[in-house]
């Protein structure tokens, strides 16, 4: 339906009632208009595809929280989280608002956190249409009765078209995503990259919930039928989207948890996996996802047949799909689960020296949280000629508004008050680094995950590996045993060893730069 409404209990926002407000509008109905605004083609599957222009991916120098005081005195300032001045932030406000007056919009509202008892209500507010499939599929819905009564905590507003002025607004490009605890408004505008919005919420609740004493968590998490919760944490590429989507276990989600005293819950009521390279025989869960109410971003489509071409990265290596998480099949619904049995932290290491699985106990465990490490591919990006070692605090350091301590030490705390096993999974490269050596088969990736959640690995024996202090398993069910100590699988032996100090100093210098 449409009509004039009020559309947050912040006075400047009711100004919205000059525009034509189309209120919780079904998909169907927002496909339906974002075909006919040529905002995006139908796929021969039903998917949407759309374009997201000049920002095919996360613009992490555009992201900006409001210096406001109250909310600002535990903010961990620095290269992620950059200060904005409440003067600034309100003159970019006003000149969005009147942007949009007289615009066609779309609201939707939900909420975060699947756990009715830290539940968040969200109100969206989107200048496309295609938005705001993304975000009705991205987070969770209200039963209809209480949408009358819905009183939103956060209100998102999202405005592609509008662009900020860097030598006025001293921002760094046209493009900004703005967080106003203070206001709880969240405005982003100048990109049309929606993951900006699904990481701008994350951000958010990153800082709320640690105060609820939730340790909210960039991890995907899945179940089985015993109730045994795995919770997998890993940067872009590491296989924490593929390896939480197991036929044969419950997914609760792919990508934002919180840990409360009460157990797991899922964040969001959606998936937004990576679908380069995405085939049936690999991923078919996600593939069967990928259906009419699906938004595929920057996936390129054959124009005679609207048939999707995964291999094709001609756009961006970062092609993307958003779909509600029940479009997988055997997933949780509601994501609420209890403590996880075990906490896997995946990497992706391209210079072929780390470990299949290790082990984690005690220090480590912090240690190897505030590392967060896997690596760049050379090839991926212009310049880069060999393997760069990437580390990104709790997995998650740009969505991070707090110290990352203050997630280490919650998590030590949970693992060891529910007794949670904790491993070190390597999905990159063996016998050699990216280009010589080879990737980690994914179907002894998975009989890893296997033996790992089902404590196959709490019993056998275990080697000390030398250069990173790793417990390094001596077999494991379905693994070729050479293949555990990725010295073995080197030609050249003392050529993995120059490796492997090497990238024992990265971690090393790494470290110390941390703000502990």
């Amino acid at each position: 339906m449409s009509h004039n409404i009020k559309v947050s209990n912040i006075k400047e926002v009711d100004l919205l009632n000059n525009a034509k407000v189309h209120y919780n509008l079904p998909v169907a109905k927002l496909v339906e208009i974002a075909l006919a605004r040529r905002e995006g083609i139908l796929t021969s599957s039903g998917a949407l595809c759309v374009r997201t222009g000049k920002y095919t991916g996360r613009s992490p120098d555009d992201k900006y929280i409001v210096n406001d005081g109250e909310f600002s005195q535990k903010i961990c300032w620095g290269k992620v989280n950059r200060p904005m001045s409440q003067e600034n932030f309100q003159n970019i406000f006003d000149r969005l608002l009147v942007y949009l007056q007289n615009r066609e919009l779309f609201v939707f509202d939900g909420y975060a956190c699947a756990d009715p008892n830290y539940s968040y209500p969200l109100r969206f507010i989107n200048e496309l249409a295609w938005q705001n499939i993304f975000v009705q599929q991205l987070f969770l819905k209200k039963e209809p009765a209480s949408q009358t009564e819905h009183k939103p905590n956060f209100t998102i507003i999202v405005a592609p078209g509008f662009q900020a002025d860097p030598i006025t607004d001293m921002t760094n490009s046209e493009a900004f995503i703005i967080i106003n605890f203070s206001r709880m408004l969240i405005l982003i505008g100048g990109t049309h990259y929606a993951g900006e919005i699904k990481k701008s919420v994350f951000s958010a609740l990153n800082y709320l919930l640690p105060k609820r004493n939730v340790l909210s968590m960039h991890c995907s998490a899945n179940v089985g039928e015993e109730g045994d919760v795995a919770l997998f944490f890993g940067l872009s590429g590491t296989g924490k989207t593929t390896l939480s989507a197991d036929p044969g276990r419950f997914l609760i989600g792919d990508d934002e948890h919180g840990w409360s005293e009460e157990g797991i819950f899922n964040l969001e009521g959606g998936c937004y996996a990576k679908c380069i390279n995405l085939s049936r025989e690999r991923e078919p869960q996600i593939w069967d996802a990928i259906r009419f109410g699906c938004v595929l971003e920057n996936v390129v489509v054959d124009p005679s047949t609207a048939e999707a071409d995964f291999n094709d990265n001609s756009i961006t290596e970062n092609t993307r799909a958003g779909y509600p998480v029940e479009y997988i099949s055997g997933s949780l619904i509601p994501g609420v689960a209890g403590h996880p049995k075990v906490v896997i932290f995946l990497t992706a290491d391209a210079f072929g020296v780390m470990p299949p699985v290790a082990k984690l106990t005690g220090e480590q465990i912090m240690y190897h949280f505030l590392q967060g490490y896997t690596s760049k591919l050379a090839g991926t990006e212009r310049g880069i000629t060999e393997p760069v070692a990437t580390f990104s605090s709790c997995f998650g350091a740009p969505f991070l508004p707090l110290s990352p301590l203050v997630y280490a030490k919650m998590l030590r705390e949970k693992v060891s008050l529910h007794n949670t096993d904790v491993y070190l999974v390597n999905t990159g490269w063996s016998g050699g680094p990216y280009g010589i050596g080879k990737r980690i088969d994914i179907k002894y990736t998975r009989s890893i995950v296997r033996a790992v959640i089902k404590g196959h690995l709490n019993s056998v024996s275990y080697d000390n590996d030398p250069f990173f202090n790793l417990m390094i398993p001596r077999e494991c069910p379905g693994v070729p045993q050479k293949i555990l100590h990725p010295e073995n699988t080197w030609n050249d032996r003392n050529a993995f060893q120059k490796q492997a100090r090497h990238l024992a100093k990265l971690f090393e210098d790494n470290y110390s730069t941390l703000d502990l």
